[in-house]
């Protein structure tokens, strides 16, 4: 199986830019919506570049926490965060927001960040903490956004 570094899904929301935006940074949504991640904490109600924020995530019996930070917060068109555990950079995750008919396109995207220094250590806990190989994960990682965005979708409208 050749290892893909990067996914997207996307699908239309029956609400605005502004409204799905702000459903997107309550960051306690996440645990709502996504099938991997099931609380969110951070400090404060406001979200913008730099906020830092925890992820509690599980896949069966595993459980985990990675931390996050902020990196794009440009109101309302796109949302992104970096994913990092134990200091090592994992992930960059992001939405895209884009007016379509009525409602608005959500693009949930995914970049793999295990390269580098640090990358074998990063793999390693990979596995361990989400019993997922590097080569699997992201495909893993389109199932989940696409029920992410199912849900997202059934709570907004659409």
């Amino acid at each position: 199986m050749k290892r893909l570094w990067e996914v997207e899904e996307s699908v239309v929301v029956d609400a605005s830019v502004q409204e799905v935006y702000t459903a997107v940074t309550d960051l306690r949504n996440m645990g709502r919506w996504s099938p991997e991640c099931f609380a969110v904490w951070h400090r404060g109600r406001e979200v913008r570049e730099g906020t830092a924020f925890v992820g509690f995530n599980r896949k069966g019996l595993l459980l985990w926490f990675t931390t996050c930070r902020v990196t794009r917060a440009e109101r309302p068109s796109e949302f992104a965060f970096r994913v990092t555990s134990f200091g090592l950079p994992i992930a960059l995750w992001g939405y895209r927001f884009q007016p379509e008919g009525g409602g608005t396109r959500v693009t949930e995207y995914w970049q793999d960040l295990r390269t580098g220094p640090g990358a074998r250590m990063a793999e390693f806990l990979g596995r361990v903490f989400t019993g997922t190989p590097p080569a699997e994960r992201a495909e893993a990682n389109r199932a989940g956004m696409r029920t992410t965005l199912r849900r997202m979708q059934a709570a907004l409208g659409g």
